[in-house]
């Protein structure tokens, strides 16, 4: 047995994924430019989401669809939560991270991700973004064949995130000036 110390692989912290939502409000027209948009800067098709109740005084119905979103994992996740990250500049508020590690961030305006263009056809749009953050061995809680929980000493603390974030993507945590 050697004197080094060998970092356990189990207790290594990844992104296991990246949810980005556009919330329109209305369906038909602006919906559909959201979506091409979402497709456009994300490369996969986005998913139509729909009213949870009716609100009249909104204008609002039930099952209406109104937001769009789209799921990221791995690789693809990984190189969009770095150009999110720049659009923001590398600065996350310190209260967006929940108990679990997991933190959300929000774009008021997509342009301002690079690499993307204005389309006067698409307008300018905001977008949400939510990072769920995760160890190797999540998966027992999550397949269908003998689940299991996940222990307390296993789950990601919100200061394990923030120095995970801060070591591999270089993110600054304070509050936006």
């Amino acid at each position: 047995m050697s004197t080094e110390t060998v970092e356990n692989p189990m207790r290594e912290i990844s992104i296991g994924k990246v949810v980005v939502n556009i919330s329109v409000g209305a369906s038909g027209d602006p919906l559909d430019r959201s979506m091409t948009l979402l497709e456009q800067i994300t490369g996969q098709k986005p998913c139509p989401r729909q009213a949870k109740q009716t609100i009249r005084q909104w204008g609002i119905r039930r099952n209406e669809p109104m937001a769009c979103m789209v799921t990221l994992r791995g690789e693809e996740a990984d190189t969009f939560l770095r150009r999110a990250l720049q659009g923001v500049r590398n600065r996350i508020n310190p209260r967006s991270f929940d108990r679990n590690g997991n933190f959300a961030f929000g774009l008021r305006e997509h342009i301002d991700i690079p690499g993307t263009r204005y389309d006067p056809a698409l307008g300018i749009t905001g977008m949400d973004i939510m990072v769920s953050v995760e160890r190797p061995g999540y998966r027992v809680s999550k397949r269908k064949r003998v689940r299991s929980k996940i222990g307390s000493n296993h789950r990601v603390t919100t200061e394990e995130s923030k120095k995970f974030l801060q070591e591999a993507y270089g993110v600054t945590l304070g509050y936006e000036e």
